[in-house]
Parts: C-alpha cells; sequence; structure tokens
C-alpha cells in the first residue's frame, strides 16, 4: 500500500515537473519572440541584434546579415490582423532586405514620429488629446519634443477652410480707416473668414496656452504607437500588442506603399489635417 502511494506520488511529481518545464520553456520561447522594445524594433529591422538579443555593432559578422533580417522582419509584422496585406508585406520585405539595395531604419534620422493619445482635464471633464512627437538633437544628445496635436474641443473654434469666405472687408476698407473691423470682430462665430486664404489654425499654441491659463491640465497616457515614412514610398505603423503566443510586443500594424505625391496627402490623413 505504502509502495503503490510513493510510486504514485513519484509519477505525479514527474508529470506535474515536465508540465513545469515545457511552461518554462515556453515562457522562455515567448521572451525572446517578443519585441519588448521600441529600440529593439530597430534592431530586429535591421538585424543588429540575434535571437537571444545579443547586440551586433558594426565589425560584427553578423552585423545586418540579410538571412538573420528576413527571418526578423517577417516576425515583426502583426499576423493577426487580417487586414494587413500579405503580398504587400512580402513584397515590402523583398524591397527592404534587396541585397544590392537594403534599406534600414535610423533612430535619429526624419520620417518617423510618435503618436500619444493622452487624456487631459478639460474645463472639468475628460478629453482625449493626441500629441505627435518627433526626436530632435540637443548639442550631443536627442530629445522627444512635440510638433503637433489633435484636441477635437478646439475644431468648432475654426473653420478647416477659408479658401470660399462669404463674409469679407471691403477692398475700399483702407479709406474708412478699417473702421468696419468692429462688425468683422464683433462677428465672432465666424471672425476666422476675415483671415486670408492660407491659414490653418495653430492647435498646438492654443493649447499651451490653455495649460499656461490652468483650464487644461494633464492625466495620464492612453496608449503610444509610431509612424514611419524612412523607407522610400513605404508607410507602416507600429503598435504594442500584449497577448499570448509568441507575436507580440511592438510590431508592424499597418503598412502602406504610396506615390511620392500622395505623401502628403497621407500625413495630413494621420495628423488629422485633411
Amino acid at each position: 500500500m505504502i509502495r503503490n502511494l510513493i510510486f504514485i506520488l513519484a509519477i505525479t511529481f514527474s508529470f506535474t515537473a515536465t508540465a513545469q518545464m515545457i511552461g518554462d520553456l515556453d515562457d522562455v520561447e515567448k521572451f525572446r519572440a517578443e519585441t519588448k522594445q521600441v529600440n529593439q524594433f530597430f534592431r530586429r529591422f535591421n538585424g543588429e541584434e540575434n535571437e537571444d538579443g545579443k547586440r551586433f555593432y558594426p565589425g560584427d559578422r553578423d552585423y545586418r546579415n540579410s538571412s538573420l533580417r528576413k527571418s526578423f522582419v517577417r516576425m515583426l509584422f502583426d499576423h493577426e490582423n487580417q487586414g494587413l496585406d500579405r503580398q504587400l508585406a512580402r513584397e515590402f520585405m523583398s524591397e527592404v532586405i534587396d541585397r544590392s539595395n537594403p534599406a534600414y531604419l535610423d533612430f535619429h534620422q526624419d520620417n518617423w514620429f510618435a503618436q500619444v493619445n493622452a487624456t487631459f482635464l478639460y474645463e472639468g471633464q475628460e478629453k482625449q488629446a493626441i500629441l505627435f512627437l518627433k526626436v530632435e538633437q540637443e548639442k550631443l544628445g536627442y530629445k522627444w519634443v512635440i510638433s503637433r496635436i489633435f484636441f477635437e474641443p478646439f475644431l468648432n473654434y475654426f473653420i478647416k477652410d477659408t479658401t470660399y469666405n462669404k463674409k469679407f472687408l471691403h477692398p475700399m476698407s483702407h479709406e474708412l480707416d478699417f473702421m468696419n473691423l468692429k462688425k468683422a470682430f464683433s462677428d465672432q462665430d465666424s471672425v476666422e473668414q476675415y483671415v486670408d486664404k492660407g491659414f490653418r489654425p495653430d492647435y498646438l499654441t492654443l493649447f499651451l496656452y490653455e495649460i499656461r491659463k490652468k483650464r487644461l491640465s494633464f492625466l495620464s497616457v492612453k496608449n503610444v504607437k509610431f509612424h514611419f515614412f524612412q523607407i522610400d514610398n513605404w508607410y507602416f505603423e507600429v503598435s504594442d500588442f500584449n497577448r499570448p503566443g509568441m507575436n507580440t510586443g511592438w510590431l508592424i500594424s499597418n503598412l502602406v506603399k504610396y506615390k511620392p505625391e500622395d505623401k502628403k496627402m497621407l500625413k495630413d490623413f494621420i495628423f488629422y489635417e485633411y
């Protein structure tokens, strides 16, 4: 009886230990597969580290190895996204890893930026703001700076297009010492119709003004993603995915091939300036 009990306990312990070992191995594999940091996304895209995260430097044998890059770039896509065109992704990988003219990402160069969705308190209510940040050189180093902002409460203050303004100052206003400005400024709902055709509201300045006046205060960051235009005629978006499995971490969540003349339109869409 005691011998049978010892045997059952031994078998149970063996199965438990084996399951634990398999689980640990799965965790190790997941840890190795996950692109845990944005800097690591750069290194993997460029082929500047191995599967274990060991960093490669110029002069190392495997630095920017094309075979290593091919395996890495393939795993840097969000494979659970049914909206990603697989054929387009293969075309993208073929171009960036082309041995005769490979393309790399550079953290310190232009044509990539962050999008931060944050929550602010404005006029007693929680409001969402979208901040766009870029890397800027500062003496011998670099820093992140806010370059643009989208804040929906400001939209109602301005019309988007002043090209076809219905209201205007008469061309002979100068002969009246511009006394009709009184009428223009008293018309608060459409005062922007009196400005030039190229007028674009500077939401960032207005946003900073509201913060300085203590009418707007930061609460928290909701999520972050990154936009890349560093590869000629290609745009891709990188987002963070925290989920089970191997396809996790910072991954390409959107991919577009565009014509040079469409680049501005694409950026305007991202910046909510369309």
